[in-house]
């Protein structure tokens, strides 16, 4: 069976969740709350910070459900 994820943009980096592997930490929310709200849909607001602090915080990601790309890149950095 395929595992289902999602993604996230900004133009300039992709956020990809794989909610089946989720630890639920909170690490995100509590991290980068401008940006992972569980009380907003999308749950991931790519508007709400810089890239930079975007992929800092999904580098703390203790499961590894998030993970990122840069899209002019072909290689995954997480």
């Amino acid at each position: 069976m395929a595992q289902e994820t999602f993604t996230y943009t900004n133009g300039e980096v992709t956020i990809v969740w794989k909610p089946t592997i989720c630890q639920h930490s909170g690490n995100c929310v509590h991290g980068l709350p401008s940006v992972f709200n569980t009380k907003n849909r999308p749950w991931i607001d790519m508007r709400g910070a810089e890239t930079k602090s975007i992929v800092e915080q999904v580098k703390k990601c203790p499961s590894g459900a998030l993970s990122f790309f840069f899209n002019n890149s072909n290689t995954d950095s997480q």
